[in-house]
């Protein structure tokens, strides 16, 4: 009689068997606050809506500097003899007041879009601390309107300079006050495009957050100018658009502020894009998506 033994199976027996444990993997991904920024260039860049708002920008801007540039002669001849003749670079600039539509709508769009398509639910699903996202959006928006505001100017320089050359005004570019006009702008850009997507940010809906932001920018100036109060009219000089006049405006024959000197003008157009963020950043982190 033949007994049979079996041996208990070892560890060496199943690897010799080609039965290999299984890897186990304990991977802990973090999301850094570069690939925030990451993701929001690319969610901006790759909307088509994007690159038409600024190739808008750079032509509105372009000619409308034309079309007031070829328009100097007659400017000259009808204004009075003792009149102060514009700067050169304010004529350059001259279409800034409709760039900061465009330039307003996409700030506005950079928020309100995913709130429109409930892309925004994932978003706050991966940046749980939520700040981090509208500070991402921040310095992407940020970064665009320079750009688009560098290239606007460089273009309304190049088609007005044939006309302003005509009358010795094409601003120079080692001149003090050509850099602060055309420094002033690509400022003054940039803060409306915060106030913009602070203030989407708080409505999260296009359509209100658009016309609030062009309310405070266009419409609430233009309705205050025709009530002939001293205190209306220091509140007027403390509106983002007349304040800007206080460092664009050199020369003053294209608009200035009285109330206030050109550095005091950074400051106030600057409190709106803090106090818009801020409350903007208050609303995002207790309100659900």
């Amino acid at each position: 009689m033949t007994t049979t033994v079996t041996q208990p199976t070892t560890g060496a027996d199943l690897l010799s068997a080609g039965a290999r444990p299984r890897p186990t993997s304990d991977v802990h991904a973090e999301l850094s606050f570069a690939g925030v920024v990451r993701g929001e260039w690319i969610k901006l860049l790759s909307l088509r809506s994007t690159w038409w708002t600024l190739a808008i920008t750079v032509a509105l801007m372009a000619l409308i500097a034309l079309a007031a540039s070829a328009s100097l002669a007659d400017m000259v001849g009808d204004g009075p003899v003792d009149a102060p003749l514009p700067h050169g670079a304010e004529f350059v600039t001259t279409g800034s007041q409709l760039g900061i539509v465009t330039v307003a709508v996409l700030g506005a769009l950079l928020m309100t879009g995913e709130y429109s398509t409930g892309m925004v639910r994932s978003t706050l699903a991966a940046v749980p601390t939520r700040l981090p996202v509208l500070a991402a959006k921040a310095i992407v928006l940020t970064v665009v309107t320079v750009a688009v505001t560098i290239v606007s100017i460089a273009a309304s320089y190049l088609l007005a300079r044939p006309f302003l050359d005509d009358h010795g005004l094409v601003p120079a570019l080692d001149d003090a006050q050509t850099w602060q006009v055309f420094g002033g702008t690509v400022y003054f850009f940039v803060v409306t495009a915060l106030v913009a997507l602070g203030i989407a940010t708080a409505v999260r809906h296009t359509a209100g957050s658009i016309t609030a932001v062009l309310g405070l920018l266009l419409l609430l100036p233009g309705v205050l100018q025709f009530i002939s109060i001293d205190w209306v009219q220091d509140v007027t000089s403390m509106l983002p658009l007349p304040a800007s006049f206080a460092f664009l405006g050199v020369s003053g024959a294209m608009g200035g502020n009285e109330l206030l000197t050109p550095w005091e003008g950074v400051g106030v157009v600057a409190a709106y894009a803090v106090v818009t963020l801020a409350a903007g950043a208050v609303l995002l982190r207790r309100r659900d998506a």
